[in-house]
């Protein structure tokens, strides 16, 4: 169970995510999550610097698709705005929003990382469907209550052995 909530990398933010990095694994395509990833949760509108990184990854040949728990009405909007299609009304970590993302996408598990700030939505779903999972600590936003009360707190319990985990070379950082 443990390995299923470990991410395969850890680093801050989507900023430390490069093309190189993700070439060197195999990576073709990124789902990414989008509150706390991309956006802070509540914002409407992204800061210029994500606007201009996903234009970097897409510029490099990266397929890009939102997979959130978001409403379709509010992650949907968001999404457009960004111009990367999405599945929203996710449930993370279960399958079928992973498996509609791949679709999208056009790509196979082996050739696509999930980027996300939670591990019990986005890297356990991640893992699950054998995606390159890729931890971000969160934009700091507020998180739903059930989220900040339970799952968080939880989180924090596996963050000092993902980064000792990182440290010991059997996680990577950037």
């Amino acid at each position: 169970m443990l390995r299923l909530i470990l991410p395969k990398l850890y680093v801050d933010s989507v900023f430390e995510i490069t093309p190189e990095l993700l070439k060197s694994r195999g990576i073709k395509a990124l789902i990414l999550d989008l509150d706390n990833t991309l956006v802070a949760r509540g914002q409407e509108w992204a800061e210029p610097r994500v606007l201009d990184w996903l234009a970097a990854m897409r510029r490099e040949g990266f397929k890009l698709c939102i997979v959130s728990n978001n409403s379709r009405q509010k992650g949907g909007a968001l999404a457009r705005r960004l111009g990367v299609p999405g599945v929203f009304r996710a449930v993370k970590p279960r399958g079928k929003p992973f498996r509609k993302a791949l679709a999208l996408l056009g790509t196979g598990p082996e050739e696509t990382a999930m980027v996300g700030d939670q591990l019990f939505t986005d890297i356990l779903g991640g893992n699950r469907m054998g995606l390159y999972t890729i931890l971000v600590s969160p934009l700091g936003g507020p998180d739903f209550i059930l989220t900040r009360l339970i799952t968080r707190r939880i989180e924090q319990l596996f963050l000092p052995f993902i980064r000792a985990r990182r440290s010991l070379g059997a996680g990577e950082r950037c």
